[in-house]
């Protein structure tokens, strides 16, 4: 009788243990590891990462989480979209996350629609993702939050301004933004050039901007390696010496890339919502811990602190469902979900839109030390994505 008895508290510590170990949260991460652009997608997983292993405490006794990582290898829509399916169908995940390039996002959009799997953007950055599927929030960006500003800064000190962006949704949303408020600030667009992405012969097309001779220079390409391809054909043409200003959204001088680009960027002007030189303790302390795991040489840029956000949201959902994921209580969660603590300053998701809202801050390009950094002159607090705003998306 002992035995059975000891038997029968066995068993019963075995179907406890077996239910606390049901209690896994299975997350599909689509990123891109591997391409020209591979180094975006090392931002987000090193995020990921970091985030996972200092926050690990805060998940409730029983529960953990799982990251199924997949492969996009860069902008390519249908491998997306398959990967989706996959993650969905085969792996059964709970909410799929990630995701660098705007056309892969909405790829994946439709089906996050139809099987009702929560979608948390890291970074794809067009406006109208979010209004593809009622399962989608964001914490990382849009282009028309840099941009609208940025043109309405750049009328109060230039005349005339020249465009280049990259030929996809990021940089048709930045030349929209900024096209319509420096406008409205009685500025003048003397020429503008689409480039196809990714590119890193930018010769051609900056030799037409220094042909038109504007004021100043507006510019978005895919942050990384493009930007400093870009930034070398900045200096190599001599627009600067030429009198040409550079401005434009965050992408162009991100932290990590500024240590590659030489002296070019000192000056350049940029409206965005995150630098690594932050002088906010919340910033501050992910650095340093960036650092301290991943070398001294390591700088987080944008994309990671989308990724680290997304990621406190994934807890912070996790938690509060006990590891059971319902989709609509989760993105009943998610709407006006905030943290007041982001590296980037407070931030929250619209309950409307379901899109970012956070600061933005005028940059300039500056030495620091032994080093260049991005340094906030001037903040621009709750900024909601003004593409919506203005045509009144949901």
């Amino acid at each position: 009788m002992r035995m059975l008895k000891r038997l029968a508290v066995l068993a019963a510590l075995a179907l406890i243990s077996a239910g606390a170990a049901a209690q896994t949260v299975k997350i599909g991460l689509i990123n891109t590891y591997s391409g020209p652009m591979a180094s975006n997608g090392d931002q987000i997983q090193k995020a990921v990462d970091l985030y996972m292993k200092l926050n690990e405490s805060r998940l409730p006794n029983g529960v953990k989480i799982e990251i199924i990582k997949r492969d996009d290898t860069g902008i390519n829509p249908e491998t997306a979209k398959r990967l989706a399916q996959e993650l969905i169908v085969r792996e059964k995940v709970n909410l799929i996350t990630g995701v660098v390039w705007t056309p892969n996002a909405a790829a994946i959009a439709p089906l996050t629609k139809e099987a009702k799997v929560p979608f948390i953007i890291m970074n794809a950055g067009t406006a109208m993702l979010t209004t593809l599927s009622p399962y989608i929030a964001r914490t990382s960006f849009t282009l028309w939050q840099s941009s609208y500003p940025m043109g309405e800064w750049a009328a109060k000190k230039f005349k005339t301004a020249y465009i280049a962006v990259a030929d996809y949704g990021p940089g048709h949303d930045a030349q929209e933004a900024f096209t319509k408020s420096f406008k409205a600030g009685g500025g003048t667009i003397v020429g503008s050039v689409r480039m196809p992405p990714p590119t890193s012969d930018f010769a051609p097309y900056l030799q037409r901007v220094k042909d038109a001779k504007p004021d100043a220079l507006f510019v978005f390409v895919p942050a990384g390696k493009s930007a400093t391809a870009l930034m070398k054909g900045f200096g190599d043409l001599g627009l600067g010496q030429a009198g040409i200003k550079l401005i434009g959204p965050g992408d162009i001088t991100t932290d990590e890339e500024l240590p590659n680009m030489g002296d070019v960027p000192v000056g350049v002007v940029t409206m965005f919502h995150y630098s690594a030189a932050g002088e906010r303790p919340a910033n501050k302390t992910f650095v340093a811990e960036y650092k301290k795991t991943y070398g001294d040489k390591a700088w987080p840029n944008f994309i990671s602190v989308g990724a680290w956000d997304a990621m406190a949201a994934i807890y912070d959902v996790v938690i509060a469902q006990k590891g059971k994921l319902d989709p609509d209580k989760t993105m009943a969660l998610l709407k006006g979900w905030k943290n007041p603590n982001s590296p980037r300053g407070p931030i929250s998701i619209d309950p409307a839109t379901r899109d970012i809202v956070q600061n933005e801050y005028v940059r300039e390009v500056r030495k620091v030390g032994d080093h260049l950094a991005n340094v906030e002159l001037e903040t621009i607090k709750s900024v909601k994505d003004p593409w919506k705003e203005i045509n009144d998306k949901k």
